[in-house]
């Protein structure tokens, strides 16, 4: 394969991986922008009455099914994959939707019932916090963005119309990075 095609194929791969993750990088650009810009998202927080005090041993092998015990026997139908567990404090997760917080107080436990916005089930996705299935796309669109990067670079690079152009833009685009992240 000669020079030319190589980098057409090349280019073309760019631009599929490129279209194919917009959404992703889309969402990411805008929640994360939104977060250091602090605009915030939100959750509306309902405290959860129970038929009777509830305890949770939070170091139980069987916390899962103890959790979905207490949700089903106070007729809460809140689906989850897995459990945060800080000791104190166990949240149902995803929390890109409906999820339910437990919290220790003393000898008692709490919980809360949060009902994110769109703005916050979008930034629990960027964080990571979203369905499993989701979280193994965001491992692979973290590659792809990666490969995306070095493939824009590479077509720049070998195309003598935007070699200097891209050498001098990625130089800049370094530079400012740097200045900004360690400097200042």
């Amino acid at each position: 394969m000669n020079q030319v095609k190589a980098r057409n194929m090349i280019t073309l791969l760019h631009l599929f991986a490129a279209t194919l993750l917009a959404p992703f990088f889309i969402l990411v650009a805008i929640t994360g922008g939104l977060y250091v810009a602090d605009i915030k998202p939100k959750t509306e927080q309902t405290k959860l009455e129970f038929n009777a005090p509830i305890t949770i041993n939070a170091d139980s092998k069987t916390l899962d099914d103890d959790v979905k015990a207490i949700l089903l026997d106070n007729g809460l139908d809140i689906e989850f994959e897995y459990l945060k567990n800080r000791g104190s404090t166990i949240t149902t997760r995803p929390t890109s939707r409906d999820y339910v917080e437990f919290k220790q107080e003393g000898e008692a436990w709490s919980a809360t019932l949060n009902d994110p916005n769109f703005h916050y089930s979008m930034m629990e996705l960027h964080k990571g916090h979203g369905p499993s299935l989701f979280k193994k796309y965001q491992i692979i669109a973290g590659i792809a963005l990666f490969m995306i990067m070095m493939s824009g670079l590479f077509v720049g690079f070998v195309s003598k119309a935007y070699r200097m152009k891209m050498i001098i833009s990625t130089s800049i685009g370094t530079a400012i990075f740097m200045i900004l992240a360690f400097l200042v």
